[in-house]
């Protein structure tokens, strides 16, 4: 089943997560999209675990352990 998320490109928030720049909103926002077509249901957990990786603040492993802290196995 679809199910939109909440995308403000003025603000630069998707779910309510700040995104520094447009490009990184519609480029995460265009993942989720394609994912939720597998099944993925985002959450705003999920995306701001996402960008504190891809920001660099979050090293890989630190990013793998939130990810379990959040789905489990």
């Amino acid at each position: 089943m679809y199910r939109t998320i909440e995308v403000n490109r003025e603000k630069l928030t998707l779910m309510g997560v700040q995104f520094p720049n447009i490009e990184s909103l519609e480029s995460t926002a265009n993942a989720l999209g394609n994912n939720m077509f597998e099944g993925l249901e985002p959450t705003k957990e999920l995306i701001q675990v996402y960008l504190d990786w891809k920001n660099g603040d979050l090293n890989e492993s630190d990013f793998v352990t939130r990810l379990y802290s959040l789905y489990g196995e």
